[in-house]
């Protein structure tokens, strides 16, 4: 088999598991754990190291809302078990990065690797990721070459796969909405907090010998537990969130 069928056939298979794949990475965060229990592991300054962690994963979330809130429905970014799309998307984020959808996903577990503070507990999930992504990108893009040729051609000579290209922004054919966006990521929220969460409860236990959780986090836990649940609720229970077209 020819390296460009060998790509494109691991790429959907990946693309097809895309959303539970990334869990296997649990057993690098049990490695890790060892890492936090070495006598010469310094942990990052407090707060501010947690903030900044946090941050980069919010942008990971932020990139993923603002993408999801343009796009209209039967894109290839949204669907679970194979390749769709019935329009390609040139505008909006997506005239300045191919793949925004996953470039959010990359800063969401780059912020969580960062989150321990070991170099090369970072170093090798930052790797995974992008032979992991590298691959679902390039299985999309041969698909989408193959159904809109020479438009799918001009878009990608002029628009980079992963790092954004300022100042090129394309007004979008539809408008911005937050109904969506909110409905498609609220789950990316919790799940975020839910993980550093987990992470901040490890730590304190395996530098600690305690399950102590600060105020602050039990705060962000507590309200984003009540977002979650109040928007599931809504999704699931009232049409609110639905936009015709979305």
């Amino acid at each position: 088999m020819a390296l460009r069928e060998e790509f494109r056939k691991s790429g959907e298979w990946l693309f097809r598991w895309r959303s539970y794949l990334p869990l296997l990475l649990i057993v690098l965060f049990l490695l890790a754990c060892a890492g936090l229990r070495h006598p010469y592991y310094s942990q990052p300054r407090g707060g501010w190291w947690e903030i900044f962690c946090l941050a980069v994963s919010f942008a990971g979330l932020g990139v993923r809302l603002f993408t999801g809130g343009y796009v209209p429905a039967g894109t290839s970014g949204r669907n679970v078990k194979g390749q769709v799309a019935d329009v390609l998307n040139t505008t909006g984020v997506y005239s300045l990065v191919r793949h925004p959808l996953y470039l959010g996903n990359f800063l969401i577990w780059l912020g969580i690797s960062l989150f321990w503070g070991l170099w090369w507990f970072s170093l090798i999930i930052v790797l995974i990721l992008w032979l992991y992504y590298e691959r679902i990108m390039f299985a999309e893009e041969e698909y989408l070459r193959e159904k809109f040729g020479d438009d799918f051609s001009a878009w990608a000579e002029k628009t980079p796969a992963f790092i954004p290209k300022w100042g090129h922004w394309l007004k979008p054919g539809l408008p911005f909405s937050i109904k969506t966006a909110i409905r498609k990521e609220y789950s990316a929220f919790f799940a975020i907090v839910v993980v550093f969460t987990l992470l901040k409860l490890a730590e304190e236990f395996l530098r600690h010998g305690r399950l102590d959780l600060a105020w602050p986090w039990a705060l962000l836990f507590g309200g984003s537990l009540i977002i979650y649940l109040g928007v599931r609720f809504l999704k699931k229970r009232t049409g609110w969130l639905n936009v015709t077209g979305r």
